[in-house]
Parts: structure tokens; C-alpha cells; sequence
């Protein structure tokens, strides 16, 4: 019985920790993104909207975004350039597809 409970416990902590991790709006709040980027406006960064109507129809937008979510970029929305981000490849990929979703 009490093994049971453990495995319980441990299987309800791993449910919550992929409920967590798949909520990309949670993640680009935690990662910091926010600071500089909104859904819908511009702030220091473009909006959200902005870049998915940029990158529309671009097959390989995700993964092009997920490399500039990582790596960094400068001179595509101006002067101010984005720095490298501290995020799996998957975490970026997971942002890169979430950003390009908002229309």
C-alpha cells in the first residue's frame, strides 16, 4: 500500500511537471520574454502577432525562430538586437511554434 502511494506521488509529480513545461505562454513568462516582447504590441521587441505575420507561410519559420530564440538576432526589427536566450532546444521550439500560432 505504501508503495503504492510513492508511485502515486511520483506519477502525479511528473504530470505536473509536462503540464507545466507544455504551456508556452507560462515559459516565455519564466524565461523572461515578456520583458521585452507583448502579444499584441510592440515593446521593445515586436508583438507576438507581429512576427507570426512575418514568418506566415515560411515552412521553416519554426526552426529559424527557435534558433534566433536561442542564439540571438539583430537587424531583422530594427537596431536593438535579441540576445541569446537560456532555453532548451525544445523549450525554443516549443516558444518558436507557440509565437508564430499568435494571429
Amino acid at each position: 500500500m505504501k508503495s503504492m502511494l510513492i508511485v502515486a506521488a511520483a506519477v502525479s509529480a511528473l504530470f505536473a511537471q509536462n503540464a507545466m513545461a507544455s504551456d508556452p505562454a507560462k515559459l516565455a513568462q519564466t524565461k523572461g520574454c515578456m520583458a521585452c516582447h507583448q502579444i499584441d504590441k510592440k515593446v521593445v521587441g515586436p508583438s507576438y502577432k507581429d512576427v507570426a505575420k512575418k514568418y506566415a507561410g515560411q515552412g521553416d519559420a519554426a526552426d529559424k525562430l527557435a534558433t534566433k530564440i536561442q542564439k540571438g538576432g539583430a537587424g531583422v526589427w530594427g537596431s536593438v538586437p535579441m540576445p541569446p536566450n537560456n532555453v532548451t532546444p525544445a523549450e525554443a521550439k516549443e516558444l518558436a511554434t507557440w509565437v508564430l500560432a499568435q494571429k
